[in-house]
């Protein structure tokens, strides 16, 4: 169960995890609404799947960094609000209004491409204006909010939805990381106080990723954006402690293993040394198992070099030299009743009897982010989803907060006002802005 067509190399997605770690980042946030961002694939674990198992757990909103990536989802059946998380590019605004997308803009430019596609197509559009507040990647200036706002405003083709920003340290322990994290926030909520007297008071606030959800209260606002969290993964290790305290002992839970079957096994003398480079040799005569997954396929070259294991039979092996393009070499130890045969299972990530290898472990040993790891799962390896709902997913959350309507778009109301609110002033009319320092939890 769970190979490819041909090779026995494939990656178990397991939906009950996904389900479970929505449902508790959004009783954690609420009463923000929660987005599970599903870009890159889903970070390597299927983005369509991923995508309805969040929403069966609690996500209200799905994020994703390309139009490509929203056009995959809504030619799924899924018509949850999706938000563009980077200003799309001038030829993929058509697209993106066709698909009912929920554009970021952030720059003169795009705020007007997105309004001639908009009203080109008789829609009006909700827009979110991302803020610069430090992460230096893209986002307006906050001494340009106002001004960009008021074009939102004068547009009769798209209307100001949401604010946010995007946290740069939110998973730091350190003094001077959350010093950072609380600049920010105080950056953020002067340009929101500065937008609320200028008339703008938008319906979706949002701020946190996973990190700032989990360690920051303070960034949880209208909505949060959590992505690794959602695939069971902490930004940080030490938030384990500061999430269980917070959701009286819960944990997340990994969604992906990566696992293969032995394809071939032989015995090798003592000092004898496998594959390319005779990097290492055997410290005594052992089995050596073959399994068909390599570097092509997201199985970082330098793990055998940082020590790397695999679970074989619920033991921890070493490699037993470089790992290839196609295939890995596993140290068994010496022959006995624990040698594996053909057909045994080899678990690259994730758990085999009582032992586990994690997305994390590897990360720390070649020094990168479990981040990197699980996107760098290459398309080769098929994904097997586990552990599906029992009946069919509802891709349309209820009462999703600030939600755009189904595709194709319809008009929204006056610029700025949630879907169906009534007539009021531009950006929204939302009780009360939030004042400075003060998240709208």
């Amino acid at each position: 169960m769970g190979k490819g067509r041909w090779r026995p190399a494939w990656a178990e997605v397991d939906l009950a995890a996904i389900r479970h770690n929505a449902a508790l980042l959004a009783g954690l946030a609420g009463p923000a609404a929660l987005s599970a961002v599903v870009k890159a694939d889903g970070y390597g674990h299927g983005s369509v799947d991923v995508a309805r198992a969040a929403v069966d757990g609690g996500a209200t909103w799905l994020a994703v960094a390309l139009v490509e990536e929203g056009v995959v989802l809504r030619e799924a059946g899924i018509t949850a609000p999706i938000l563009l998380l980077s200003e799309p590019a001038a030829d993929a605004v058509a697209e993106a209004v066709a698909r009912n997308l929920v554009p970021t803009v952030y720059t003169e430019q795009g705020i007007r491409s997105v309004a001639a596609a908009a009203t080109a197509a008789g829609a009006q559009l909700p827009v979110h204006l991302k803020i610069d507040t430090g992460m230096h990647r893209v986002g307006a200036e906050p001494a340009e909010a106002v001004s960009l706002a008021d074009l939102i405003g004068a547009q009769a083709s798209v209307a100001l939805q949401g604010v946010w920003t995007h946290l740069a340290v939110a998973d730091g322990t350190s003094d001077g990381d959350l010093r950072f994290t609380d600049e920010q926030l105080a950056r953020f909520d002067a340009c929101l106080a500065e937008l609320a007297a200028a008339g703008h008071r938008p319906a979706l606030v949002h701020a946190a990723n996973s990190a700032g959800t989990i360690a920051h209260p303070r960034a949880r606002r209208d909505l949060v954006r959590c992505g690794l969290a959602v695939y069971g993964e902490l930004p940080n290790p030490g938030h384990q402690a500061v999430l269980a305290e917070a959701t009286g002992g819960g944990r997340l839970q990994p969604a992906l293993s990566l696992r293969a079957q032995v394809t071939y096994v032989r015995e090798l003398e003592e000092g004898e040394r496998p594959s390319y480079g005779r990097r290492r040799p055997l410290p005594e005569r052992s089995v050596v198992a073959t399994a068909p997954i390599g570097y092509a396929d997201g199985v970082p070259r330098r793990l055998f070099e940082c020590d790397g294991q695999v679970l074989v039979g619920g033991i921890r092996r070493p490699l037993a030299g470089m790992v290839t393009m196609d295939q890995i070499v596993i140290d068994c130890g010496p022959p006995g009743p624990t040698a594996p045969a053909i057909g045994d299972e080899v678990v690259l990530i994730g758990r085999q009897g009582d032992a586990t290898v994690s997305a994390t472990e590897w990360a720390d040993l070649l020094g990168t982010i479990s981040y990197e790891i699980l996107c760098g799962i290459g398309p080769r390896v098929p994904r097997v989803a586990t552990n599906p709902p029992a009946e069919p997913s509802d891709t349309e959350p209820a009462a999703a907060l600030g939600a755009p309507p189904a595709a194709p778009p319809a008009p929204l109301g006056p610029p700025g006002a949630p879907p169906g609110a009534p007539p009021g002033p531009s950006g929204g009319d939302r009780a009360s802005a939030p004042a400075p320092g003060v998240g709208s939890n």
